[in-house]
């Protein structure tokens, strides 16, 4: 055993490659793309460290080419989901007992080795299957990952860090243990960042968990869990166990050792969840920590002040960069009647110079919606629009699924806003605008604030100080991460912690020390060196 007072090295924020032409990079992620795109794989379960096959399997495609197939994953019903816990529940002794420093290298090595070795392995992965261009994928699967394992260490030592004062003779101590149970982790397609957290983060705390991928992000989070393998996490700390939601979790939400949820994907998912454990409370050892991160409809709210060229960009980027299909994305905006004509021309203008398509040709700023029932959501809510007296198609409108599950970038104009495109979250390249009179701006700010249910992002461009404070007080329960003069997308571990309340979540902020304290459960000791020998008080000597 090594004995000292360690301090873990001091996590930066991972440089972002451009990609650029005749780059290095771009030639290597090319040649990895081709590579992996010409084979088919065949993803197992992994409990226990043991490789399952359950025979029960799903295909994995590319939606930009739906009828390209990646290979095959295995699903898990209730058996394996029960020796996916009784391993978590085997391996925790173990890992609970490692000192968290190693804990700790295994996370710090997961992260050279993706920011080196499996870089472009797991963009590529991130780039087929869940169809992100190759600057989404470097930003996510690459740089925001890479920030989470190394940011995640240093929160967890400043954790560790926060002590109790002690009075004279005693000694005061406060323990982080992690949660008596394990944790059920359900991660979603959009981000492959948010599933390497969601999984490894309760896991640094000393906590084993079991981690349901979304179906339609399997392929790029197996690549994950084998570079987890790599980096030497014991077996069974980790339990990878794709399936329908239902399949896998019913039976985890059944069991009585369920110590907490680590949860981001829809709203009524979550809900869903929830309702289960409670209807399940009195079974459980303890009360399961639920930490979900679930649905948006973000808003960009524009004074008559801001510039046209800052608008535009905020909407063409926080709506339409990978498809809409972010928690953060942009799916409503507010805009001045005076600013409405310049922008729409300028956003029209703009729009006609975005190209969609395969993202193995870089030219494209989109690919595919990912799969077909998100189609089918998305055309059905522009062709409603198209027939509604209160819309206008403003751009876009079109949607192909011959080939890939394509939707165009589609800005809608409604007349009401609180029109059900301005409340309805779609996930995918649909806007609507509402035009207002300038002279409302303060009513409009208070509809802004009644019109959804969610609360998860939002943005106020202005150049007029005073409407800008308006807005942040307005709007102060509306999002969870606020923007100013800026799109409501792109936050950054360690710069700007995430999530939402209301409808959008617990708010429990990952990439910051908030997410990691929710995996832990205290515990407080006194130590006194000369105990007392004599019961009787000093008051009691006198009447």
């Amino acid at each position: 055993m090594t004995h000292g007072v360690f301090q873990v090295p001091t996590a930066k924020n991972e440089p972002v490659r451009n990609y650029a032409p005749q780059s290095p990079e771009k030639a290597s992620i090319k040649a990895t793309l081709k590579e992996m795109a010409g084979q088919q794989i065949e993803v197992p379960l992994i409990i226990g460290g043991k490789e399952v096959r359950t025979g029960n399997t799903e295909q994995m495609v590319m939606p930009h080419d739906h009828a390209h197939v990646l290979g095959t994953f295995h699903k898990a019903g209730e058996k394996e989901v029960k020796a996916a816990i009784e391993a978590a529940e085997a391996a925790r002794p173990e890992w609970d007992a490692m000192p968290w420093e190693d804990r700790a290298a295994i996370l710090l090595r997961a992260a050279e080795l993706l920011a080196s070795k499996h870089r472009d392995r797991v963009n590529a992965a991130t780039m087929l299957n869940q169809s992100k261009t190759v600057f989404q994928a470097e930003i996510d699967s690459a740089c925001e990952l890479i920030d989470f394992w190394k940011f995640n260490v240093g929160f967890v030592q400043q954790l560790y860090q926060s002590q109790p004062q002690s009075g004279p003779g005693v000694w005061n101590r406060l323990e982080h243990r992690p949660l008596d149970g394990f944790v059920f982790a359900v991660t979603p397609f959009n981000f492959t960042s948010i599933a390497g957290n969601l999984s490894t983060a309760p896991a640094l705390l000393g906590n084993t968990v079991v981690w349901k991928p979304a179906s339609t992000s399997v392929y790029s989070n197996y690549y994950l869990m084998k570079l987890l393998e790599e980096a030497g996490m014991p077996a069974g700390v980790l339990n990878f166990v794709p399936g329908s939601g239902a399949q896998v979790g019913d039976p985890v939400v059944a069991d009585e050792r369920l110590a907490g949820i680590h949860f981001t994907g829809s709203t009524g998912t979550f809900q869903h969840i929830w309702k289960s454990v409670g209807n399940n409370i009195n079974k459980y050892k303890q009360y399961p920590r639920l930490v979900g991160e679930t649905g948006g409809k973000d808003f960009i709210f524009v004074h008559a002040s801001a510039e046209v060229d800052v608008i535009v960009t905020a909407i063409l980027r926080g709506a339409f960069e990978y498809q809409g299909q972010k928690c953060s994305a942009a799916s409503r905006a507010y805009i001045p009647k005076s600013l409405w004509k310049q922008v729409e021309e300028r956003l029209v203008a703009e729009l006609a110079q975005v190209k969609m398509g395969d993202v193995l040709d870089f030219r494209n700023f989109m690919g595919a919606v990912i799969d077909g029932k998100s189609f089918a959501t998305l055309k059905n809510a522009i062709d409603a629009a198209k027939a509604d007296s209160g819309c206008r198609i403003v751009s876009g409108g079109g949607c192909d699924d011959s080939k890939g599950w394509f939707v165009e970038p589609t800005v809608i104009e409604v007349s009401d806003p609180m029109h059900t495109t301005m409340k309805t979250e779609y996930f995918g390249p649909l806007i609507s605008i509402h035009v207002y009179e300038d002279s409302k701006y303060s009513e409009m700010l208070a509809t802004c604030d009644k019109t959804a249910e969610y609360a998860l992002t939002g943005a106020v461009l202005s150049n007029d100080r005073a409407a800008t404070i308006e807005a942040i007080n307005a709007l102060r329960y509306t999002a969870g991460n606020f923007y100013i003069n800026d799109k409501p997308t792109g936050a950054v571990v360690g710069q700007q912690p995430f999530g939402g309340s209301r409808a959008s979540g617990t708010n429990d902020k990952a990439g910051s020390i908030l997410n990691l304290l929710r995996w832990t459960s205290q515990r407080t000791m006194k130590e006194t060196f000369v105990p007392d020998t004599e019961w009787r008080y000093p008051f009691l000597d006198e009447q």
